[in-house]
């Protein structure tokens, strides 16, 4: 469990136990600039959870985000969901 995560849970008084039964056991959640996206398993799609505006121009000289390589080669768009927590 990511330290993050977990803080954040004790923060709205879920308790670790709490933490684990409501997440997925593979889910992955990384941060982009600008971007926050998760996938559940080795094979799920990439979902983006948060986007934002850049707020200066970004060259687009050899960048592309994490999503962007994983998505390059798909015959297929992604399925997007939406991930709550609830107590």
């Amino acid at each position: 469990m990511d330290p993050i995560i977990s803080k954040a849970a004790s923060q709205i008084g879920l308790s670790l136990p709490q933490l684990y039964q409501l997440l997925p056991s593979e889910l992955t959640l990384w941060v982009d600039p600008y971007e926050v996206s998760y996938r559940i398993g080795e094979d799920g799609s990439i979902c983006v959870l948060y986007e934002a505006t850049a707020t200066k121009p970004v060259s687009s000289y050899g960048m592309l985000t994490c999503k962007n390589q994983m998505m390059l080669g798909r015959t297929s768009p992604s399925k997007n969901y939406i991930m709550t927590v609830s107590s």
